[in-house]
């Protein structure tokens, strides 16, 4: 069974965009983000799908971009912040190097900007983030391999540690 080579999960600005970017060209395999694959097919930025469609028909369409990257990539995936809330998808993560991304709450704020198109972040986007951060903390720390730190390392430093661990899991 052919399987993601590492599966980056963390909250909104961990750097799993950008992160995945560098620890794929690192490796030199493709990358998969599911954020982004999902815009692809819907034809439109996951903030209008949440305002057009509903946080529900996203959701669906996120467990099954997520469950066919899981089964079929060979590379780097990311998967959004909000992934993990599926407990299908956390269980199709047994098994998988389950790279999580950790960020400090305030690189987070800055990193997402706060006044960006995030969905989930409407109303009081600081008190939003935190919220989202407590709420989903146990559940990327239970999934994890393998933990780094974004707020501690550059996406390049955090890509070449990832790259390290891989290397030393792979035997």
């Amino acid at each position: 069974m052919s399987r993601p080579l590492a599966v980056l999960i963390g909250s909104p600005g961990s750097g799993k965009s950008t992160v995945g970017r560098a620890l794929a060209d690192l490796l030199g395999v493709d990358l998969l983000d599911t954020d982004a694959e999902i815009e692809k097919r819907a034809g439109k930025p996951i903030g209008d799908i949440f305002v057009e469609d509903g946080e529900e028909a996203f959701r669906a369409m996120e467990r099954q971009v997520v469950a066919e990257a899981l089964a079929e990539a060979t590379g780097v995936v990311a998967l959004g912040g909000g992934a993990v809330l599926d407990e299908r998808t956390r269980a199709d993560l047994a098994g998988h190097r389950v790279v999580y991304l950790q960020v400090e709450f305030a690189d987070a704020a800055r990193r997402v900007g706060l006044d960006t198109a995030r969905p989930l972040l409407l109303g009081n986007p600081r008190a939003r983030l935190k919220a989202l951060l407590k709420e989903r903390l146990p559940i990327y720390e239970s999934l994890a391999t393998i933990t780094v730190s974004t707020s501690e390392h550059s996406p390049e430093e955090a890509a070449g540690r990832i790259a390290e661990e891989l290397r030393g899991s792979n035997g």
